[in-house]
């Protein structure tokens, strides 16, 4: 893993993409909860080819300040730039944006993990 690398996802907006449909608020606009799946899965990407069999990553923190709506039909891109290595904690700044410009951005933190501890852990709550 490299400082500096990045790598970018993308997505229409549709009405079940809306804050409408994610119960975030009532109109038909590309939702929150929608813009930062986008930016987690561009983080999540863009460390997977550099992960050993058996490790993934999990989000442990998101900053964003979503700041332009766009509409039902227009298309979404996110970018995630690596800006941190320290041990297994990544960070992150992530971008989201639509045809006509930045419509959000922030800072992510993910963890690598091994993936048998980890669920192992998490399942042992049950």
């Amino acid at each position: 893993m490299e400082v500096g690398q990045k790598f970018t996802v993308e997505s229409m907006v549709s009405p079940e993409t809306t804050a409408k449909a994610a119960g975030s608020g009532g109109l038909l606009v590309y939702g929150t909860p929608y813009m930062i799946a986008l930016m987690e899965k561009a983080a999540c990407q863009c460390v997977q080819k550099d992960l050993e069999e058996g490790q993934s990553t999990v989000g442990t923190m998101l900053n964003i300040q979503h700041t332009s709506a766009t509409p039902v039909g227009m298309e979404v891109r996110a970018e995630a730039v690596l800006t941190a290595v320290e041990g297994r904690k990544l960070s992150f700044t992530v971008t989201a944006y639509d045809e006509k410009g930045e419509i959000g951005h922030g800072e992510h933190e993910r963890f690598i993990i091994q993936e048998e501890k980890f669920l192992a852990k998490t399942y042992d709550k049950l």
